[in-house]
């Protein structure tokens, strides 16, 4: 089993960048971080304060989406901001989508998901600001620790906040 784990190089949430990739290591699998650019990850805490610098494995760009069985899309209010915009973001969502594979979300992360137009039909959950922009987009958004569906052909896995990462965790690192 492999995992992508996607960002932009400023404003991820340092702990859902860094928790979920450690916990997918710890349990064998093999991860790789794909950034906008080859520059440094500048994560924050909190959304405001420095966290750890983290170097990527590779760039959005040169990912191939079929060379991976999991998408892990961390949160962070910029990170998700700019996300959503990113063309390759976007196309590799899609890509892990088409394919039936599992997108895993937290946080801010869902934005990325609402504007590739993959949560119609899907209950989710997400920070609680973006309950409004995800009723808006089809989906059904729920205040949970953690939210599974498994509707269209694909498997979404959802949490709301950096405290509900060890439920997000122990489900991304079970996810098949």
């Amino acid at each position: 089993m492999s995992a992508l784990v996607i960002t932009t190089n400023y404003g991820i949430e340092q702990d859902e960048l860094t928790e979920p990739v450690k916990a997918l290591r710890d349990a064998g699998i093999e991860v790789t971080i794909a950034a906008v650019s080859s520059d440094p990850i500048v994560t924050l805490v909190g959304d405001k304060d420095p966290g750890e610098q983290i170097t990527p494995d590779t760039t959005l760009a040169d990912v191939d989406p079929a060379s991976f069985d999991l998408l892990v899309v961390p949160g962070g209010t910029i990170n998700a901001d700019q996300l959503r915009v990113e063309s390759d973001a976007l196309n590799i969502a899609r890509a892990f989508a088409r394919d039936g594979k599992t997108i895993a979300a937290i946080c801010h992360a869902p934005w990325l998901l609402v504007e590739a137009d993959l949560t119609r039909g899907k209950t989710l959950t997400s920070f609680q600001t973006l309950a409004t922009d995800v009723r808006n987009s089809g989906a059904t958004w729920v205040d949970e620790e953690l939210v599974t569906d498994s509707e269209d052909g694909w498997t979404l896995i959802t949490s709301r906040s950096p405290d509900d990462l060890p439920a997000f965790t122990s489900a991304i690192t079970s996810a098949r």
